[in-house]
């Protein structure tokens, strides 16, 4: 008993200890890595933000994502693909089939064989993909600083940051699922000038938001009153990047409400399961000697 108790002491203090690291870490913004001559990336984690669709009863705002469609289509279109997301899925932000037809039929996808055995362009249709802006990832290199733009079919998903210990003791009763839009957020309004003593490579831009370095090859690419919106949303930096990384997250996981009404339907059902099995345990037994 006496070794038990002294182990869960043992842990109490290593937890407190770990806890304490990670909160002087925070509070250093990751200078005292610089200083070590071992930097860890990000420098700084990115900000819990407020989403629509984040919780247990979380949903996509259409308008949201459709603004986010737009800055997609206007800006990262021209260097980044989506080559898994179908043309047709925009039905569930809220558009017609007729508008999804037109909005296809804006793209040209190559097909064939035809007839003759060779590859022809057509207009896309509803069940095409989002065809990517270059044909190959060697070309998208060369075109990009030698840094080919990664798919952003899911890149929501993939680009989650781990929130360290304590917030991932909580996670295991709250699953936090909002780290990738909050990444995305985060590094597209995070670009700045770099500090003091701080010298970035050539043809790259420092953000201390970037996941592998100090500094990344893809320069601002939002800026204030860029893309017009039609429903009066403010036209600024953080709104843009709110919206694409919202438009991102339901690209990655376009079934996320359904999967969260699923859930929770089970959660209650087997609640109901469990307080009937209880109920029939006592009635079985309520008049047998023990």
């Amino acid at each position: 008993m006496k070794k038990l108790v002294t182990g869960i002491l043992s842990l109490a203090v290593v937890a407190g200890l770990g806890l304490g690291a990670a909160i002087a870490q925070d509070d250093a913004g990751g200078e005292g890595h610089a200083e070590s001559g071992t930097p860890h990336y990000p420098i700084h984690k990115p900000k819990q933000e407020d989403w629509t669709f984040a919780g247990l009863f979380g949903h996509y705002d259409k308008g949201q994502l459709q603004r986010g469609l737009k800055v997609y289509t206007e800006v990262c279109s021209a260097c980044h693909s989506m080559t898994l997301v179908p043309f047709r899925t925009l039905e569930d932000l809220g558009y017609s089939d007729a508008q999804v037809k037109a909005f296809a039929a804006n793209y040209e996808v190559e097909d064939g064989p035809n007839a003759d055995g060779e590859m022809f362009t057509r207009k896309a249709i509803p069940s095409d993909y989002f065809p990517s802006p270059f044909p190959n990832k060697e070309a998208a290199a060369a075109a990009n600083n030698g840094a080919a733009p990664p798919d952003f079919s899911l890149i929501a998903k993939a680009r989650g940051i781990e929130r360290g210990f304590p917030q991932f003791v909580f996670d295991m009763f709250w699953p936090y699922q909002e780290g990738g839009p909050d990444y995305i957020h985060a590094l597209l309004t995070g670009y700045q000038d770099p500090p003091a003593g701080v010298e970035v490579a050539e043809g790259t831009h420092y953000n201390p938001y970037f996941a592998s370095a100090a500094a990344l090859a893809m320069a601002p690419p939002l800026s204030d009153d860029q893309v017009t919106y039609d429903d009066g949303a403010p036209q600024t930096v953080d709104q843009y990047a709110r919206d694409v990384s919202a438009f991102l997250m339901w690209a990655a996981e376009p079934h996320l409400e359904d999967r969260k009404r699923t859930g929770f339907m089970v959660m209650v059902f087997l609640l109901i399961f469990t307080g009937l099995i209880y109920l029939t345990k006592k009635s079985v037994y309520a008049n047998k000697d023990h």
